[in-house]
């Protein structure tokens, strides 16, 4: 039996981030920190593994929160009939620079009979180090793809003054943390201390 934690980390930035918050409709507004689902996302691009996950225990914010506006056309699915696109307006966040940081647990006994869990944080930790990726990863909306995605620098630090209480916020999409179904959870009065969120 597995009672060791293990566990990873790295750290993202880029010039613009949009981790959408479900209530704000068409014109949407991000959240100021990636939800449990965006940053579990980010852990699967550079590692998974079946019988195993990371995940995402607190988010560092390391640059100060600014929104801008972004606007994109849009020619999908939903735009109006006969009309070649439309503009979809946004409120999106503004140079960005996270540390995330997760543990490994067990989605199902190892099939191999093998530590999976310290397997897969090494297969984390070499992939991050080769800058490796089973895809892209992106901060929310794929537009946003970062700069910057490797390990945890000494050279950023924390923005220890941004105190902020999100009345509800999104915190996964999925019943399950692997082969799940659509049934989003909700987390209320989330609160980000002197620049640190906790996603438990």
């Amino acid at each position: 039996m597995v009672t060791k934690n293990y566990f990873v980390k790295f750290e993202v930035q880029g010039k613009a981030a949009m981790f959408t918050r479900p209530d704000t409709g068409s014109t949407p507004v991000s959240y100021p920190v990636p939800t449990y689902s965006a940053a579990k996302g980010m852990f699967e691009s550079v590692a998974r593994i079946k019988s195993a996950f990371i995940r995402p225990i607190k988010v560092e914010i390391c640059s100060p929160i600014i929104y801008q506006r972004y606007f994109s056309n849009y020619r999908g699915p939903l735009k109006k009939q006969n009309t070649p696109n439309f503009q979809l307006a946004a409120t999106v966040l503004s140079d960005v620079c996270y540390k995330i940081y997760g543990v490994v647990e067990e989605l199902k006994p190892s099939p191999n009979r093998n530590n999976h869990l310290h397997a897969l944080q090494e297969i984390f930790e070499r992939r991050l180090d080769q800058g490796r990726f089973f895809y892209t990863p992106c901060l929310g909306w794929k537009d946003f793809a970062p700069c910057y995605f490797g390990k945890v620098r000494d050279s950023t630090q924390v923005d220890k003054s941004i105190n902020i209480e999100i009345p509800s916020m999104l915190y996964t999409m999925f019943d399950k943390q692997g082969h799940g179904k659509i049934n989003p959870l909700f987390k209320q009065n989330v609160k980000i201390n002197e620049g640190v969120l906790v996603y438990d």
